[in-house]
């Protein structure tokens, strides 16, 4: 079904069941007040009709009387029924209805007659000694023809009712809809010529505008990210050229094996085997940043601490063989986030750190409140470069001539922005070198980054 069609039934049915229950309700009210007046009538003849003569006698006037064994007084062609009997007896209270004789309609008021009741008879007035029942009639046949008539007029009225409202429902639907269709023909369009480029007018601030302004944000991100992946892979084949490049001119070299010493075959297997190391690291990065934000770690309360003493661990492994101290102040603290993402980020900071500390230097790693801070004893960050430590591929002049893929920090930054905590870099006051703050979000009153 299309939303077309959901819009004009929604339409219909609404107007339907308003014309039903209003036709309905007229109905019912006009047949009460008929009804009603005819009752006030049959009330009113009863008044008339009866006197008292004493406490213990009740006199009346009737249209029939009818008594405990059947037998009615005139005769007449009323029948009698099991409820009029009940009443003749005792074993009900006065009852209104409605008989139909024939083709005629009538409405029937049966009074009840204690025992000892005075009535007119024949031979002037009657004493009853027994309970009896008094029956006021009178013809409704045309009353309930006008209902009828009633009923078929509003029947004509509500089907009337609805055929407009199917129309009215057809034209609002497409006066409704054609703005809709015309957003769905341009992003149609966008779909079509795969122009990212392209915007939608936003227009009034409605319900149609709000959808442009989204659609216009999805077009955004989606533009910035195929812009991203394309640049990934323009720097990672340019990353990847270079130790490429070094493998084939080893592996030519290799192939005068003869001619060379044992000494320089030594040397180009190291350099092959390192070159191969960076390949295979590069890939793992490239990996980690083309995952982008999704994890198959569940986000949970994690114990900040002890992802820093494992993480401190295996850089110490690193660490000695150029003896780097790591020192830590590490205090309780617990954070939400992915555990593989977190021990990620931490290494990649105490990575960074090991490499640029000079030998025999020392690195401080400090934990609170839900802050990790790595410093180190290196040359520091300049200030001109700072707006680009976290760039994919970005390496510093400084740093170009020592190995790495410029994509450890790009994934820290990536890791922190998931996790909705942040991360900053200053120079370390202490140490001389930089000093990177990750900051990360409490588990105690933060809520939980957004799961796959």
């Amino acid at each position: 079904m299309t939303f077309r069609t959901r819009v004009i039934t929604a339409t219909v049915g609404a107007a339907a069941i308003a014309v039903i229950v209003g036709s309905f309700a007229s109905f019912l009210t006009t047949r009460n007040s008929l009804l009603h007046s005819v009752d006030e009538s049959l009330i009113q003849a009863t008044h008339q009709s009866s006197s008292t003569l004493d406490n213990d006698r009740v006199t009346g006037s009737y249209f029939e009387l009818v008594l405990p064994s059947g037998a009615t007084s005139p005769t007449s062609n009323i029948p009698i029924d099991s409820t009029i009997m009940n009443v003749a007896k005792g074993k009900s209270k006065l009852v209104f209805r409605t008989i139909t004789l024939g083709t005629q309609s009538y409405r029937e008021l049966i009074v009840p007659l204690p025992k000892n009741s005075v009535v007119n008879c024949r031979t002037g007035v009657c004493q009853i000694p027994t309970t009896s029942a008094q029956l006021f009639i009178v013809d409704i046949t045309g009353q309930v023809t006008e209902l009828s008539h009633l009923f078929t007029t509003l029947m004509l009225v509500s089907a009337g009712g609805l055929l407009l409202a199917l129309g009215l429902g057809l034209f609002l639907a497409r006066q409704a809809l054609h703005p809709l269709e015309e957003v769905t023909d341009e992003i149609e369009s966008v779909a079509l010529t795969n122009d990212l480029q392209y915007r939608l007018v936003e227009g009034d601030p409605d319900e149609l505008g709000r959808l442009r302004r989204v659609f216009n944000r999805l077009l955004g991100s989606v533009e910035n990210s195929q812009t991203l992946q394309r640049q990934l892979v323009i720097d990672a084949s340019h990353e990847l050229r270079t130790p490429l490049t070094s493998l084939r001119t080893n592996a030519q070299v290799l192939s005068r094996a003869a001619e060379l010493s044992a000494d320089e075959l030594r040397q180009i297997t190291d350099d092959m085997v390192t070159q191969v190391d960076e390949l295979a690291a590069l890939v793992t990065d490239l990996g980690e940043l083309a995952r982008g934000e999704r994890s198959e770690g569940a986000v949970e309360a994690l114990s900040l601490d002890d992802c820093v003493d494992e993480c401190v661990e295996t850089a110490r492994t690193y660490a000695r063989i150029r003896d780097i101290t790591i020192d830590t102040d590490i205090k309780s603290s617990t954070v939400l986030g992915r555990r593989d993402r977190l021990t990620r980020a931490i290494s990649n900071l105490l990575t960074n750190a090991v490499k640029f500390t000079p030998v025999g230097g020392r690195i401080m790693v400090s934990t609170a409140n839900a802050t990790v801070t790595v410093a180190d004893g290196g040359p520091g960050i300049r200030d001109e470069d700072r707006p680009f430590i976290f760039d994919r591929f970005w390496r510093s002049p400084s740093a170009r001539s020592l190995p790495g893929s410029g994509l450890g920090l790009a994934i820290v930054a990536q890791v922190v922005a998931e996790l909705h905590g942040s991360v900053t870099v200053e120079r370390d006051p202490r140490l001389g070198g930089a000093r990177f703050t990750l900051t990360l979000p409490d588990s105690s009153g933060a809520s939980e980054p957004d799961g796959d």
